[in-house]
Formats: C-alpha cells, structure tokens, sequence
C-alpha cells in the first residue's frame, strides 16, 4: 500500500477578503475531487487572504500509479486562472 500526499501552497492575488479566498478554495477543491480519486483539504494559512495551503492525499497498490496521479493533480491546480503556485511538496509513505 502506497499513501501520498501533496502539498500546494497556493497565492491568490485577486483575493481581497476571506470570502473570496474561500470561494477559490471551494473551487479547487470541487474540481479535483470531481477528476482525480483524492481526499483534499485545507491545511494551513486559513487567516491569510491571499495565501492557500492545500494537501491532496490518495492511497494506492502501484507506487507508480500515486505519482502519476498527483502530478495530474498538480498541473490542474496550476491551470487554475486565480492561482499561483508558490510552492509543492509530495510525500509517500
């Protein structure tokens, strides 16, 4: 069994309130639950307006398999208009 677990830290410069951040979270979240088999939350930076930290997490058999996902997952966050990637981390255990 493989778990791994992606790391995103997320700027958003169109944020100016608390509500907007959270509607760009809501965002990215909805669509990559939607695309990918992931388990997704926000794990830090939740007073910040502009600032996200997600984790995405998904369990697999094929180590190979994990890996090709969550760089999926990456890059679909990366197309997101209204998100900068400032910084990623994946971890398998």
């Amino acid at each position: 069994m493989v778990v791994g677990v992606l790391t995103l830290r997320l700027v958003f410069r169109e944020s100016h309130s608390l509500k907007d951040k959270r509607r760009f979270v809501r965002s990215i979240k909805d669509r990559v639950r939607n695309d990918f088999n992931v388990s997704v939350s926000e794990v830090g930076e939740q007073d910040h307006l502009q600032l996200a930290e997600l984790a995405f997490a998904m369990v697999g058999t094929d180590r190979a398999y994990v890996e090709g996902a969550l760089a999926q997952v990456r890059n679909k966050a990366r197309g997101f208009p209204p998100a900068e990637i400032s910084a990623a981390s994946v971890e398998y255990f």
